[in-house]
């Protein structure tokens, strides 16, 4: 049974944008400040991911591409929706370019700002993919009081910023947060991408693939998503002045000016 996939519509434009948000984030709030200069334009669906928002009660299981594909089209199907176009932020990254590579011919621009998916950290696929470290992983979850003497080792060492350090501290200072990190993880670790043929897949559906970095972004700095940029036009890589949290706003702004 496909379970449908919650959602917040947002603005009132002719266009459909689906759109994917960050950890630890819900659809909503994720996507609230593109409205201002999105909303005209765009009917934006603002998904509720797994784990997060009106999606908090998913079941713990692994993500395969096969289920999200049949969610998406249950929704397409549900909406009557045929052409649209999609954004992806952080962790929704892998949404969006899993999305993308379903549904490319139904798909006219795609749009991924700081996108999780295009790299993997090393870190990431040992915490998830290896299980006696997933389980180590988890450990470290419920039991705070060794995990964030860590992070203020690592900081010490130089291994961590001092910003992605606080965005540490703000995302997991609850067992509820950290309960939600850790499944996201764990259960959207099969959303991996070969990125040259996603490339050439979207070329050939005349899909316009927009990259979004932020100079100023600790968490996922622009040379994570360097082998996605190298493959598109200049003028379709953004490096906006901006951190990680006010990315989707930036980016909004300047997609805006595709409709000028």
């Amino acid at each position: 049974m496909i379970v449908p996939l919650p959602f917040t519509q947002l603005g009132s434009g002719s266009r459909v944008l689906l759109a994917f948000h960050g950890i630890g984030q819900d659809g909503s709030s994720c996507f609230a400040p593109a409205i201002q200069s999105l909303g005209s334009h765009y009917t934006i669906y603002a998904f509720d991911l797994p784990f997060h928002g009106q999606h908090s009660d998913a079941a713990f299981e692994v993500i395969s591409k096969a289920n999200w594909k049949n969610s998406i089209a249950h929704f397409l199907h549900q909406n009557n929706i045929t052409r649209f176009d999609i954004t992806g932020f952080s962790i929704g990254g892998r949404f969006a370019l899993a999305t993308l590579e379903a549904f490319a011919e139904n798909i006219d621009h795609a749009f991924l700002i700081a996108p999780d998916g295009v790299s993997e950290h090393p870190m990431y696929a040992l915490a998830t993919r290896i299980p006696p470290a997933r389980w180590i992983y988890g450990w470290l979850m419920r039991h705070p009081g060794v995990f964030f003497p860590g992070v203020r080792v690592a900081r010490t060492l130089k291994l961590a910023s001092k910003s992605l350090v606080r965005f540490t501290q703000q995302v997991l200072n609850t067992p509820e947060k950290r309960q939600t990190i850790y499944r996201s993880w764990v259960a959207f670790r099969d959303l991996r991408f070969d990125i040259p043929a996603l490339v050439r897949a979207a070329n050939a559906n005349g899909v316009t693939i927009y990259l979004f970095a932020g100079v100023y972004d600790s968490l996922l700095k622009p040379k994570a998503v360097k082998k996605l940029a190298e493959l598109l036009p200049e003028n379709q890589y953004i490096e906006l002045k901006s951190g990680h949290t006010r990315l989707v706003e930036h980016a909004a702004a300047w997609i805006c000016t595709l409709f000028k």
